[in-house]
């Protein structure tokens, strides 16, 4: 229930506009390897723990034995106090994205000045489930981009 209080509270200062104060540790949940496949394609993520005050996760879309597209992501806190995402796609701008919402199941970030995604979230719906999403008006629509993962062993070190 102290869990619920906090998200809570969380929650209440992004309504109120104002960036809730967070630590690495507070995506802890979120370490491991996540996959779903879609369509002949399958993307994955991977998350380290939290350590020096960072998370990394690389992601990676694959068809038919062929990399489609990859991401590099940082989490870490700004100077500020705030949870951030700073993303570095495939061919295209790094993005930092600031926590609106940071909770033990739930992580939103946003920026709304960027052209899309303006949002990205995280949300653990089971034990071995996670919904990622990105959002935001492209074109003049709204559009929301969900991603069902499930939770898989992460893959081995390979030694010659």
């Amino acid at each position: 229930m102290i869990g619920a209080e906090v998200t809570l509270g969380v929650v209440l200062l992004a309504a109120a506009g104002q960036r809730p104060r967070a630590s690495v540790n507070d995506a802890a949940w979120l370490a491991g390897c996540w996959e779903t496949t879609t369509n002949g394609r399958v993307i994955e993520e991977q998350w380290t723990r939290p350590r020096g005050g960072t998370m990394l996760g690389v992601g990676r879309t694959t068809a038919n034995d062929r990399t489609l597209d990859h991401e590099f992501v940082i989490l870490s806190v700004d100077d500020q106090g705030r949870l951030a995402y700073e993303a570095h796609p495939h061919a295209q701008a790094t993005t930092t994205f600031l926590a609106t919402e940071v909770g033990n199941r739930r992580l939103v970030f946003e920026d709304p000045s960027h052209d899309f995604p303006q949002q990205v979230g995280y949300e653990r719906t089971a034990d071995n489930q996670l919904t990622a999403w990105i959002s935001g008006r492209a074109n003049g629509q709204e559009r929301r981009i969900p991603f069902v993962y499930r939770r898989v062993a992460c893959p081995p070190a390979v030694t010659p």
